[in-house]
């Protein structure tokens, strides 16, 4: 009986032991202490005029949504939260990347993108196994490239565009598996291209333009199984041919090597089936134009300022969304066949533009007059001897350039009227019109498939505003530019009409996370066409939100907290249960009248317990 009655008190010690214990540490939720000093060691290498980050003095990253920290929504074997996303862009922040980065190790998303920051890329970010996306693209960063950034196994895009960085690329890169994404334009990266990138067996984006690479184009690159944007151009592979392997690129929607010091013959790129975009200008390439028939999606062909011989093709005619065809500042000869543009069927919004210009072309073959939107210059050729072809040989800033197209369709047919700042007039509404504060978002496709964005304006947008969750009328492209190969947009980003609302509208913080964190995450698989794309800025004119990020969500600690406390009463409860089987065992013979004076007598001798407890 004894024995039993000290099983029955060790039960309880246990059992409060155990419940108390998970109390504490659903109250005491932490971030694991090596990331907070290093997050504090980031901080303290960074300049921030603006404090963004100035909350990063109080409290716990986690638990404390430190600006720019998401953190894993459950903590891990060790019992503390971690970091999972430290994403700081646009913050206007200098100095440099501390190399205590390297000891965040649960981190999928390092993002410092658009930012002053100088200084070399630590090699200690390539000892964070985790890393899916490395983005510190629109800094001042230098030196060269770590080899350590190769030994990244889950690594899926690295964008260092636009920075200063030199030297060349590590080989270790060859071995990064899992990446689809290189964004490595606009910087000072030299030397020859490693051929061991041809191994990278999920690499789509190939981004080496504006460097200062020279050698040779690996050929292995044919061998690629899943590239489709190859972007080189401004390098220097000096006496270098374009390698006829590469007529074989099945899955190639884009090719560009504009400006890189080429010779030799180009490669007959009829084969490759889905090819929206072809530049080989300002080279030194010779011989003929192959006659074969380009793909149905090709957009845009440049093949401009070479030493190209020989007749224009026959085969230019009949593309059916062709916008470009420059073959300017070569030697052709021989006749142009008209059929190029008149066989071409424009839309409104539809335009072509057919540049020869300085060539040796002396007849046109077929009708001489052009189609609405259609402008064919061919100054500088023989054939302007002919005084009737000013419509082709005109000046061009006096050419009768047409592709004048008519305004855009997706404008409101709302009544202008009045917004009180800083409101402003939802200008795409099929709903009854209203004023609202918009999310702008500076936008920029990196490598579109096209040179004129005016005809996939409409498709752009009936794609990503579902992608985004919204209405169509809630998606508004504000204004877009061309920057060279890129294009450049702002997005303004409208609350969902509610006639319950009376007065301005405007999006809910959580509405505006959840935007932020689509694009932030690149969770938007764009239409081939449209290329790769990045976020430059986020910008919303009601609260003048800088970045609507959280550590850890309300509801994702209280998902942990109630988890724990769910412990805890399953752990109670099976100590119940045991204690019943003990107590059973060892009295299966006793009265119910025996067994109810003894259940009565551990209920006292608990609170016995409790007494002695308070007691502590």
């Amino acid at each position: 009986m004894y024995q039993s009655r000290a099983w029955t008190h060790g039960l309880f010690v246990f059992a409060w032991l155990c419940w108390s214990s998970l109390l504490i540490r659903a109250q005491d939720l932490i971030t694991d202490p090596l990331e907070v000093i290093a997050l504090q060691a980031v901080k303290r290498s960074l300049t921030d005029p603006e404090n963004h980050l100035n909350n990063w003095n109080r409290g716990d990253p986690c638990t404390s949504n430190w600006t720019g920290i998401v953190c894993f929504n459950r903590t891990f074997d060790d019992e503390y939260l971690h970091v999972q996303q430290l994403i700081l862009l646009d913050m206007n922040l200098s100095g440099s990347l501390s190399p205590e980065l390297g000891r965040l190790s649960h981190m999928t998303i390092l993002d410092f993108m658009w930012n002053n920051i100088s200084g070399s890329i630590p090699k200690e970010i390539g000892s964070i196994t985790s890393l899916e996306l490395l983005l510190l693209n629109g800094n001042n960063l230098t030196g060269s490239l770590p080899e350590e950034l190769g030994y990244l196994p889950n690594l899926n895009r690295m964008q260092i565009d636009e920075n200063r960085i030199s030297g060349s690329i590590p080989i270790s890169f060859s071995k990064l598996n899992k990446a689809k994404h290189f964004h490595m334009n606009n910087n000072s990266i030299s030397g020859q291209i490693p051929p061991e990138l041809s191994r990278l067996p999920r690499l789509v984006h190939l981004l080496l333009d504006n460097n200062n690479l020279s050698g040779h184009l690996p050929p292995e690159f044919s061998e690629m199984p899943s590239l489709t944007i190859l972007q080189l151009d401004n390098n220097h592979f000096d006496g270098t041919k374009i390698p006829a392997s590469y007529s074989n690129m099945s899955k190639l929607l884009k090719l560009s090597l504009r400006n890189c010091n080429l010779q030799g013959a180009i490669p007959d790129f009829s084969q490759i089936p889905n090819l929206y975009y072809l530049d080989l200008s300002s080279n030194q390439l010779n011989g003929s134009i192959p006659q074969g028939r380009f793909s149905e999606n090709i957009t845009t062909i440049y093949l401009s300022n070479n030493n190209i011989t020989g007749t224009v093709p026959a085969s230019f005619s009949g593309l059916p969304k062709i916008q470009r065809l420059s073959l300017s500042n070569n030697l052709l000869s021989g006749s142009i066949p008209s059929t190029i543009w008149q066989s071409r069927t424009l839309n409104k919004m539809e335009t072509l533009i057919v540049e020869l210009q300085n060539n040796k072309l002396s007849s046109i073959t077929g009708s001489t007059t052009l189609p609405l939107n259609v402008t064919v210059r061919l100054q500088g050729n023989p054939v302007c001897s002919n005084i009737s072809l000013v419509q082709f040989c005109g000046s061009e800033s006096k050419n009768n350039d047409n592709s004048q197209r008519l305004p855009n369709t997706n404008t409101s047919v709302c009544l202008p009227q009045t917004c009180p700042p800083p409101y402003e007039y939802s200008p795409t509404s099929p709903a009854p019109c209203f004023c609202a504060a918009p999310l702008l978002i500076g936008y920029r496709l990196k490598s579109p498939g096209f040179s004129d964005f005016h005809p996939y304006r409409d498709t752009f947008e009936k794609f990503l505003a579902p992608t985004l969750q919204l209405f169509n009328y809630q998606l508004h492209i504000d204004s877009f530019i061309c920057e060279g190969p890129r294009l450049r947009m702002y997005l303004k980003l409208f609350p969902v009409y509610d006639a319950n609302i009376k007065g301005p509208s405007s999006f809910n913080m959580s509405e505006i996370q959840r935007i932020t964190d689509t694009f932030a995450s690149w969770k938007i698989s764009n239409l081939d066409v449209f290329g790769p794309y990045e976020v430059l800025n986020f910008t919303h004119e009601y609260d003048n939100y800088p970045s609507p990020r959280f550590a850890l969500s309300k509801g994702a600690l209280v998902g942990i907290v109630l988890g724990t406390i769910a412990g805890a009463v399953t752990l109670s409860v099976l100590v119940s249960l045991l204690m019943l089987k003990v107590h059973t065992r060892n009295y299966t013979a006793v009265s119910r009248r025996h067994c109810c004076f003894h259940l009565w007598r551990i209920d006292y001798g608990y609170k016995q317990f409790q007494q002695l407890h308070s007691g502590w």
